[in-house]
């Protein structure tokens, strides 16, 4: 398998290059030069296959000949070594639970994923890769603890000061080893502005090895199809397939949901759910894709003004706009209806939300009611006790903490606080 560039500047490369590259170097994200597809045969077999069977097939092609089968095998079974549940709330609406994991998120699949591809292509180097990554909330735990004392790779993670749960900064701020926190005096998208100035710096790039953990790497995003595979396996209505609601921030998750349906998996339709950051509903609206400075939400992780993925959902159908608006719809969900969500489905459902889970909930349950006779699953990206702070009050109740919450919640947080210059970066990494 080959990568472009989505920018077309720069050559093809393989699995390998470009997740240690991470990004082009001219700026552009990778992408597949084929798409592989699965045929009918293989879908309508697919209750017959485990997990890790299906994976493999998944991202086989993708990886190419980059990685011996022996130890794709091996990775693809360390990555989903937790279960993946598709829960029932009612008759219409199912929640996959993408929360099992080490760090309670979603992206522990896409982050266990990569660490393990790139330790495994960090044998064959000399020099020390250092994985620069930003987060919103959810992927710095996740990049930290996939990533965590693997020989020959250190981490750096910026995430805007104040603006991720206390969790979120237990998880990225605690490990220690090989795992530094950069705590910006900004927002997000500061944040990941200085991560791509950094990689297009070849003065820095000249004397550092630099990749990226963000869901711009091929290695972070491809693996994210596994689990809506893992979905319709557990999916009982297979006369009618689901409609997928996507809680949406960077995009690469619903990127990766698109490109499984593009290769064979069966879905009614796309919902992008996302909160007052609505610049792709806005786009879906009216065709206009208008940038705007990131706002702070209660579904943080989702708080991205500038979607890096986005561009790849658009090479997904060509840049033909109609043809994206047959599959894709976005909902804007305000903090005060996730606040009345959250509380709705506990009351009556019996089901505890987290904010995104609540706002991939509502758009969904928005979506079902313009289209009845129609069944969807929403992606429940994180535990609600990542966000007890906001989850308690609304419930009046306490949120039960699971064994690997309260072994971190009493450790001290190690980072350093920055300014949101890209300079005051560039002199930390040129220093270790």
């Amino acid at each position: 398998m080959k990568y472009y560039s989505l920018n077309n500047q720069s050559p093809e490369v393989s699995f390998k290059e470009a997740t240690i590259k991470g990004q082009a170097p001219d700026k552009g994200l990778y992408f597949p030069k084929s798409l592989p597809g699965h045929d009918k045969s293989w879908i309508d077999g697919i209750k017959d296959k485990t997990n890790e069977e299906i994976a493999l097939d998944v991202i086989r092609p993708y990886a190419g000949e980059d990685i011996p089968e022996t130890e794709l095998q091996k990775i693809v079974k360390e990555t989903i070594d937790f279960p993946i549940p598709l829960v029932r709330i009612n008759d219409h609406i199912f929640s996959l639970e993408l929360f099992h994991g080490p760090t309670l998120a979603f992206k522990d699949v896409g982050a266990r994923f990569m660490s393990r591809c790139l330790g495994y292509f960090a044998r064959e180097r000399s020099e020390k890769i250092t994985v620069l990554v930003a987060t919103s909330g959810d992927t710095g735990g996740a990049v930290a603890n996939g990533f965590y004392d693997v020989d020959g790779v250190e981490v750096v993670i910026l995430y805007p000061s104040g603006k991720v749960s206390q969790v979120q900064e237990k998880q990225l701020t605690t490990l220690g080893k090989n795992i530094h926190a950069l705590e910006v005096k900004g927002s997000f998208d500061d944040c990941q502005q200085m991560v791509k100035r950094a990689f297009a710096d070849t003065s820095l790039t000249s004397k550092q090895f630099l990749t990226s953990a963000n869901s711009i790497n091929v290695a972070r995003w491809l693996p994210q199809q596994f689990y809506y595979f893992f979905a319709y396996r557990q999916w009982a209505i297979k006369e009618q397939p689901p409609v997928f609601c996507v809680p949406s921030g960077n995009f690469g998750n619903i990127c990766a949901g698109m490109l499984a349906h593009i290769s064979g998996l069966p879905a009614k339709h796309f919902i992008a759910a996302c909160n007052a950051n609505n610049v792709v509903p806005r786009f879906l609206d009216n065709g206009n894709y208008e940038v705007r400075p990131a706002v702070p939400t209660l579904s943080n992780a989702m708080d991205v003004g500038n979607p890096s993925n986005f561009v790849r959902i658009l090479e997904l159908f060509s840049h033909q706009f109609p043809e994206l608006k047959k599959v894709l719809t976005g909902y804007t969900i305000t903090d005060a209806e996730t606040k009345e969500t959250i509380r709705a489905v506990k009351e009556q459902e019996g089901y505890l939300l987290d904010p995104h889970g609540a706002v991939g909930y509502l758009a969904l349950q928005r979506y079902l009611a313009a289209h009845p006779g129609e069944s969807g699953i929403f992606l429940e990206t994180a535990h609600p006790v990542k966000f007890y702070d906001v989850v308690e009050p609304v419930i009046k109740e306490k949120v039960a903490v699971p064994p690997a919450i309260q072994q971190i919640l009493p450790l001290q947080k190690h980072s350093v606080k920055i300014d949101a210059e890209y300079n005051i970066l560039k002199d930390y990494l040129l220093a270790r």
